[in-house]
């Protein structure tokens, strides 16, 4: 197959994206895939580069690229101090320099995070089927404690009692399935 960019040389590298159920396939040559910066191969060896992909997952579509330009520059003053990365080559790269660039990109992090997990920034975790239930409750329970504190403390006192009643509900309905545990 030849390479769709040069019509020259053969295709070596195959990409196949699908966006919303369209499917469009790219064949291109190294030297191509090289000049457009899609080249997933290392310099050393023909192995799949890690950093490339997580780059290519920090910069979504053109569309956000071009969207974002106006702020490329701002961005390209962002740097970390401890090895001189700017963020628009963290960007690029797909990781970090140093442990101190966390510290350097904070206010850029968040938004990259929603991005990565689907506009999640707090990890949930997983709990087991039949522990989960009581741990939900628990977690309930000690939001309901802060309210209730938070009323009392504004003097609202016919809120903090219903309050207090669903604590009291959610505590009998934890020890009336057979565990007592605090």
């Amino acid at each position: 197959m030849v390479c769709q960019e040069c019509q020259k040389r053969s295709a070596a590298l195959h990409f196949t994206k699908v966006i919303d159920g369209e499917k469009t396939e790219v064949h291109l040559c190294e030297v191509c895939a090289q000049d457009k910066g899609e080249s997933f191969l290392s310099n050393e060896a023909s192995a799949f580069s890690f950093n490339n992909l997580l780059a290519g997952l920090l910069n979504i579509s053109p569309v956000i690229k071009k969207a974002n330009q106006a702020q490329q520059a701002e961005k390209e003053s962002i740097y970390c101090s401890n090895c001189q990365l700017t963020f628009s080559r963290f960007m690029k790269l797909g990781k970090f320099g140093c442990p101190h660039c966390y510290e350097a990109f904070r206010e850029e992090l968040p938004t990259i995070l929603k991005r990565l997990h689907s506009g999640n920034t707090v990890h949930q975790g997983k709990l087991p089927e039949r522990e989960g239930g009581t741990i939900h409750v628990k977690r309930r329970i000690n939001e309901l404690r802060a309210e209730l504190k938070m009323l009392i403390d504004n003097e609202e006192f016919e809120q903090a009692a219903t309050i207090r009643d669903q604590i009291r509900s959610l505590e009998h309905d934890i020890n009336g399935q057979g565990g007592s545990e605090s």
